[in-house]
């Protein structure tokens, strides 16, 4: 059986509060927070124009190339949200016709504009994190169509692209070094379990519309418990690697803090789909709160207090 939409008929006129529903202002945090954990994590001073940087940066990777990732995600989804989510902007009509499309490309425009004056690597980072924010929702890719890839994609971008791009801004446009990018990794990776919680929400729609998201091929349960050991490893790999660089203090710190998250989770487990929402609003603020303090634990290792003293000399 065949599956249709029909998107509401108003008229042609476009309504700034759609448009500001469509850019989801909610979502936009966890970049902004994975860039700013970046840049502290740098161990580099904040001069009056690091500061002017550091503010430049936020605002680009929250307001602009989040912004962007959902307008696209919005128009490309507008079949599903006719099931999952009718009353979102597009497929309820408050933004009616291409105007979807149109926002979603302009947006993406600003972003390039706005990140050229962050020079080369900030303008580079930009760049892929729109080719992944396209390549996640539009087709031919659409790695959204399965979970393990999707959220693979999202989490890489919106935390560990987002924390290096903070680093290497700071540190004058360099690659940030290996402890900050084993950090941004495994960040990126536990990313990938708050992501699958908020597939939940979407499971008729998704499975409707042939989206293989990780609640739709293991099921709820299954779904449940992967995203809970993939946020729950990555932290404990982060607790490892603060001590073995002679930080237990901020390691303890996490541990208390993924100890809390763990109890939240086996909660969670024993009704996912009614649970997950609650999981996302009360245990993953645990979880980026240990970004953190791993942020500020890592910035005098003594291998990033080298390159950002020559950061700061050039």
């Amino acid at each position: 059986m065949g599956v249709s939409y029909t998107e509401h008929t108003v008229p042609a006129r476009l309504d700034p509060k759609a448009v500001l529903t469509l850019l989801k202002p909610v979502t936009w945090f966890p970049p902004m927070w994975a860039f700013t954990c970046g840049a502290i994590s740098a161990g580099v001073p904040l001069s009056s124009e690091r500061l002017w940087t550091l503010a430049l940066g936020i605002g680009l990777t929250g307001p602009l190339v989040c912004a962007s990732s959902q307008a696209v995600n919005d128009w490309f989804d507008r079949h599903v949200d006719a099931i999952n989510e009718p009353n979102r902007p597009i497929p309820s009509g408050r933004i009616p016709g291409q105007w979807g499309l149109a926002i979603a490309i302009v947006w993406s425009a600003l972003c390039i504009v706005w990140a050229l004056p962050l020079g080369r690597f900030g303008l580079g980072a930009v760049a892929v994190a729109l080719a992944f924010s396209w390549a996640y929702s539009a087709p031919p890719f659409r790695f959204k169509r399965n979970g393990w890839l999707g959220n693979t994609a999202v989490g890489f971008t919106y935390e560990g692209l987002a924390w290096v791009t903070g680093a290497g801004i700071m540190l004058g446009n360099s690659v940030p070094p290996t402890p900050l990018l084993l950090l941004a990794v495994l960040y990126s990776i536990g990313a990938h379990g708050i992501m699958t919680l908020n597939d939940f929400k979407a499971i008729e729609g998704d499975r409707t519309m042939g989206i293989h998201s990780l609640p739709v091929m293991l099921g709820p349960t299954g779904a449940g418990w992967v995203a809970s050991m993939v946020m729950l490893v990555s932290q404990f790999a982060v607790i490892g690697l603060l001590l073995s660089w002679g930080r237990p203090g901020y390691a303890a710190a996490i541990g208390v803090l993924t100890a809390l998250q763990a109890g939240l989770m086996w909660w969670f487990v024993q009704k996912p789909v009614e649970r997950a929402l609650y999981l996302s609003a009360f245990g993953v603020p645990f979880y980026v709160s240990g970004m953190m303090v791993s942020a500020f634990a890592v910035r005098t290792v003594p291998i990033i207090t080298a390159v950002a003293t020559e950061a700061v000399r050039s």
